[in-house]
């Protein structure tokens, strides 16, 4: 199944703050990772976050986490911050 992928205005901001070769690299996971099997854990790149209801997951490339809820057959990316601003990311959103 090809989920579909939309980014939140604060993540379309988040993205345009990346240096312009992190913006492709965690652009290029977002659609690899994403795109078929969004809910797919993995020890490395896809974790569930179940001490939160929000956001349900976070994708992991490089440096950057990505936090995204998975909707039906949509995927909702909600943040992609630096790992450094992660849990500020997370208490700041009322997440944590």
């Amino acid at each position: 199944m090809r989920f579909e992928i939309v980014l939140a205005p604060e993540a379309v901001e988040d993205a345009r703050r990346l240096k312009a070769m992190k913006r492709a690299e965690v652009l290029a996971a977002i659609d690899t990772h994403l795109r078929h099997e969004p809910t797919k854990v993995s020890r490395s790149r896809i974790k569930r976050l179940r001490e939160l209801s929000h956001p349900q997951y976070r994708l992991r490339v490089g440096d950057v986490p990505v936090f995204y809820d998975v909707v039906g057959s949509t995927v909702e990316v909600l943040a992609m911050v630096d790992k450094a601003d992660a849990s500020a990311w997370l208490i700041r959103e009322g997440l944590a």
